[in-house]
């Protein structure tokens, strides 16, 4: 039993690796130079913690500030973390399915498929997106003790106060806690105390925390058509395909109440990221919680059709195939293009400053200016007096290369 689990994991690790091994050798991206110069302004673990506006991405700069400190801006060990908490979180998906005995046989493919899906790629391929990666990590580690019971309550707890300070959103764990172990309800009051308080931070900041004041949520976004865009977006396409081949049994009770509950889960973890204002379309990095249902959903499908009999064993290890070839296709060559394309304005600013030197003009640039702030102060070594970001300032101080991206 031993060996085959280990087999298990293995395979599961090597999965994630084989998706997303073209992360590896991408550049930093956008916010990962100002998240990064945050880390290192708070200088130690107990600062961000005292901070009322970044105590609830606490676990980010924890994460980021020893990595900092070993190899400075190494793209490789900031992208090597990420895939190695991906890795730990498939393995999560796939004890929480051997957990609940309706998601038991799903559980190698349910990991499997949340292993290697293109979906939430954003959350894995880009730094920045880390918190979403240590949300689910000590999330799904509460989940797993909630679901033991009683005498795990005390680390489950725990796990979920790290998952708190990983990202506000972790508070819908309490729903998850419930929706997957309803019978252990009279052990929840720790765990909404503490989501209790951390929702009180967040009120308490709300007034002036940049997270609220730049506009991008709000409780009257349109979230009616946020919500279900954001269903139908992560169930295309393998989300509908196991759906179909699921209804075609519906008869089979287990089965359904499954599959009803991987929905579930899935509308449950997008719901904080309904009430977005700056676009109706939940980026994809958000989307890292829900794709675990997703993954259930689409295990309990190929579980179901390789207890069918040899011809419908068949068509489940097609499906399977195709969904890897589908996935890892998408990820190897489209996705990163993308986040390529993303980098390069980051990229070229930083090897012409390193080339011409200081001070530098920043005239045009097509992220914020933080970004290309940061980007030449931590990756080109450039002092704050030689970064010019206005018009003004460059007729005073006579820049030696003026920067504009085109």
């Amino acid at each position: 039993m031993g060996e085959s689990l280990a087999v298990r994991l293995i395979v599961l690790a090597a999965l994630c690796v084989l998706a997303y091994a073209p992360a590896l050798n991408l550049p930093l991206i956008e916010d990962d130079y100002p998240n990064i110069a945050q880390a290192q302004l708070f200088g130690g673990y107990a600062a961000p913690l005292a901070n009322p506006i970044f105590r609830l991405r606490t676990t980010s700069y924890w994460a980021m500030l020893p990595l900092w400190r070993a190899v400075r801006l190494a793209p490789l060990a900031y992208h090597i973390t990420s895939l190695i908490l991906h890795i730990a979180n498939t393995w999560l998906v796939y004890f929480a399915c051997l957990a609940w005995p309706r998601t038991r046989r799903a559980a190698l493919w349910a990991a499997g498929f949340f292993a290697i899906h293109e979906g939430h790629q954003e959350a894995v391929m880009w730094f920045s997106a880390i918190a979403e990666l240590l949300q689910f990590f000590f999330g799904g580690l509460a989940l797993l003790c909630w679901m033991r019971g009683r005498w795990w309550n005390a680390a489950g707890v725990a796990c979920f106060a790290l998952a708190l300070i990983s990202k506000e959103s972790a508070v819908v764990f309490l729903a998850l806690f419930l929706l997957t172990a309803v019978r252990n309800w009279r052990w929840i009051p720790p765990y909404a105390a503490l989501a209790a308080v951390a929702l009180a931070g967040v009120v308490a900041t709300s007034g002036y925390s940049f997270r609220f004041s730049d506009g991008s949520f709000s409780l009257h976004a349109p979230f009616w058509i946020t919500w279900p865009r954001g269903m139908a977006r992560i169930l295309w396409i393998w989300g509908f395909v196991a759906a179909a081949v699921i209804a075609l049994r519906w008869h089979n009770r287990q089965l359904r109440t499954a599959a009803l509950m991987a929905l579930a889960w899935m509308g449950i973890a997008l719901a904080p990221y309904s009430f977005l204002t700056y676009s109706t379309q939940i980026p994809s990095r958000q989307t890292y919680l829900a794709s675990a249902g997703l993954a259930v959903l689409f295990g309990l499908a190929i579980a179901r059709l390789c207890e069918e009999g040899v011809s419908a064993r068949r068509v489940a290890i097609a499906l399977a195939v195709v969904a890897l070839l589908h996935n890892v296709g998408y990820l190897w060559t489209k996705k990163r293009a993308q986040f390529i394309e993303r980098a390069q304005p980051t990229e070229q600013l930083i090897r012409i400053a390193r080339e011409k030197g200081g001070p530098v003009w920043v005239r045009c640039f097509p992220r914020p200016l933080l970004i290309a702030q940061e980007a030449l102060h931590l990756g080109a070594g450039l002092p704050p007096e030689d970064i010019i970001l206005s018009e003004a300032d460059a007729a005073v101080r006579k820049p030696a290369v003026v920067f504009c991206y085109r």
